[in-house]
């Protein structure tokens, strides 16, 4: 009887999303979620039912102000070795934000909206070719998932349009310091493998607009475009991720923000707040479709 019980008490744990609990998704892999990310979800998509035939960066908009005030917090996709699609809406960092909005906006848009459909769509956004295949295969450099997504129309990169500049900068900055990410740290084999990555992503044309181009072409940013702001930082192409959004006259962003550990409205402008860092150089622009 009690061997029976611990095997009914196994069963439950591996079938139910509690605290950090995993579940089967729908390929049958794991997923890693909480109760309350589900309802998350089904709030969401019930709230934003009646604008789900707008344009997808309204929603995208829409959205981020919803889950204004929610906390922010870093690495909530590192989960060991073997990636699971990691659903969390309690708390993220500037890309599960910027991702957690377009999927739930795409989401909204399909016929049968539901929380299978936002995990779909979600793996969709954050896998090269939309597929979970491990570690490698998420889209860890913004370059590699702007390019990556305009390849499969979830998003249309527009700085080769705005501007016409390609980012100076190559990438390797995960390959170069292997210490810093707990799966390459525990697996050097898997940096050799993340370097030939970097240099297929680095033989790319990748464009930007930089800091001094931004006030003549500010018009061109749509609310609801996801921005990754680009550095100076050798190895890197982007430290943060932003949606944009027009408070008035002044373009500013929705952002979760490791400043002030929550998701905000920037009380700066765009402009100002790129001036106002040390390492930013531009931005690179992203279009829902």
């Amino acid at each position: 009887m009690e061997r029976l019980f611990y095997f009914v008490i196994i069963l439950f744990m591996a079938f139910s999303c509690q605290g950090k609990a995993t579940a089967p998704d729908g390929d049958g892999n794991a997923l890693i979620c909480h109760p309350s990310d589900r309802e998350i979800v089904e709030q969401v998509l019930q709230k934003f039912a009646p604008l789900a035939k707008s344009e997808t960066g309204f929603l995208v908009r829409e959205i981020a102000l919803h889950f204004v005030g929610t906390p922010y917090v870093a690495h909530t996709l590192e989960n060991g070795p073997e990636e699971k699609l990691v659903v969390n809406l309690r708390e993220m960092d500037c890309t599960t934000f910027a991702e957690n909005c377009l999927a739930l906006a795409r989401t909204l848009q399909m016929k049968k909206p539901g929380f299978e459909v936002f995990t779909e769509q979600l793996e969709k956004i954050r896998y090269r070719g939309g597929i979970r295949n491990g570690y490698l295969s998420r889209l860890h450099y913004f370059s590699d998932w702007i390019y990556d997504n305009d390849a499969r129309k979830m998003v249309e990169s527009l700085s080769q349009e705005i501007t016409h500049l390609v980012v100076p900068n190559q990438v390797n900055f995960m390959s170069t310091h292997p210490d810093s990410y707990p799966v390459l740290k525990e697996d050097p084999a898997l940096v050799g493998e993340m370097a030939l990555i970097e240099q297929e992503i680095s033989q790319r044309m990748t464009w930007f607009v930089p800091l001094n181009r931004l006030s003549g072409v500010e018009a061109r940013i749509s609310d609801g475009d996801i921005l990754g702001i680009t550095t100076g930082i050798e190895g890197l192409d982007v430290t943060h991720v932003v949606i944009a959004c027009r408070v008035g006259n002044s373009l500013r962003f929705v952002h979760a923000s490791s400043a002030v550990n929550k998701v905000v409205v920037s009380e700066q402008s765009l402009q100002e707040y790129l001036a106002s860092s040390k390492m930013a150089t531009g931005i690179m622009v992203a279009r829902p479709l």
